[in-house]
């Protein structure tokens, strides 16, 4: 490791620390107690505002969500870890996860266990970020290696760069890893600086999937993040400037939706404005979204939603929504079927809530 990513590191090791969610990732055990199984948690996670920004640095503001992963297995013999799966391509993931463990010093201890999921596949929650860690955690435990939490986040991100060829941002392992329940996490992916967004109890989170999967290695994202890289570096086309503006009004709509949140009461008017600016944005300006997410966040607000705007990557996938939780699941079977019925597109809709970050059960 350089010293400057060492520098970074413990810059990041000491925020955390400092932090309101600071804990081991995993509890430390004797290598010779008998073997046993052991149960890990490793969430999705869904990005209220601040997209395609985290990988220039800018600012995000994702929550962990009560949808994720279990782990359930052990140590065991032999130099190779097997977790068992229905998830597409899991071997890529653990020998991706174990090289980069590696290369920060675990030891090589083998896990064999079984992984079961609730998350949806290309829904834009995160799946890939939440196997990742999921994997990640376990290898961790058992080898007894302890990582700072943001460091266990860089690992797991440099794990999907090497599995997938997607050169994401850290935003997706970090929300993954930091989560705590009732909050979102406001991140500044260039410092790695942080905090605790405390969200409504009375607000319901609303994930509709529109049933258009995606591949961010097979879709535009990597086109994108270079014309926001060549923006930031000077580039002036009309297509740089729109990528830009994108980039600095999405910005200030992450600050502006922490405070809306942090007002007492919770500002929900301004909140829906902001959602929808972002969701414009997405659509006008970095060209992302498609026109099943469009009419999903239309017919978000139309059945009641206090705020909705796509999440992820783009291309397909998913919108968040705010709801109020007494109606929440009301407005997302609404949404969905509505939808269904105006495109003929299988949908799926879920209402959860913000819950707490990765680690052993």
């Amino acid at each position: 490791m350089g010293v400057a990513v060492a520098q970074r590191v413990h810059a990041a090791a000491v925020v955390y620390a400092r932090g309101d969610v600071a804990r081991w990732l995993a509890r430390p055990r004797s290598r010779g107690t008998p073997p046993v199984t052991r149960r890990f948690w490793s969430p999705g996670r869904v990005n209220l505002i601040g997209e395609h920004t985290d990988y220039v640095g800018g600012l995000v503001l994702p929550a962990a969500i009560e949808l994720g992963l279990h782990v359930e297995g052990d140590a065991t013999e032999g130099p190779r870890s097997t977790f068992r799966s229905d998830v597409p391509g899991v071997e890529r993931y653990v020998a991706a996860v174990e090289g980069e463990l590696a290369a920060l010093g675990r030891p090589p201890v083998a896990f064999q266990g079984d992984i079961t999921s609730t998350l949806p596949v290309g829904a834009g929650v995160s799946s890939s970020a939440a196997l990742e860690v999921a994997i990640a955690v376990a290898l961790c435990a058992v080898a007894d290696f302890q990582l700072e939490p943001l460091e266990l986040a860089g690992a797991a991100q440099r794990a999907e760069h090497r599995a997938t060829g997607v050169p994401c941002g850290i935003l997706d392992q970090a929300a993954i890893i930091l989560g705590r329940a009732g909050h979102a996490i406001l991140l500044d992916t260039g410092t790695l600086e942080h905090r605790s967004v405390p969200l409504p109890p009375s607000i319901a989170i609303v994930i509709v999937d529109s049933g258009v999967t995606r591949k961010l290695a097979d879709t535009g994202y990597r086109t994108r993040r270079s014309e926001l890289e060549e923006a930031l570096a000077g580039a002036r086309t009309p297509k740089h400037e729109r990528r830009l503006r994108h980039f600095e009004t999405e910005n200030a709509r992450v600050r502006e939706v922490a405070a809306a949140l942090e007002h007492d009461p919770p500002d929900l008017h301004r909140l829906g404005d902001l959602f929808r600016e972002g969701h414009d944005s997405l659509r006008n300006d970095f060209e992302v979204s498609i026109p099943e997410l469009d009419l999903l966040v239309d017919l978000a607000y139309d059945h009641g939603a206090y705020a909705a705007r796509m999440t992820g990557g783009g291309f397909g996938g998913s919108i968040v929504a705010l709801a109020d939780a007494s109606s929440a699941r009301g407005v997302a079977n609404a949404i969905r079927d509505d939808y269904i019925a105006r495109t003929g597109i299988s949908a799926a809709a879920y209402v959860t809530a913000a819950g707490d970050g990765a680690r052993e059960l």
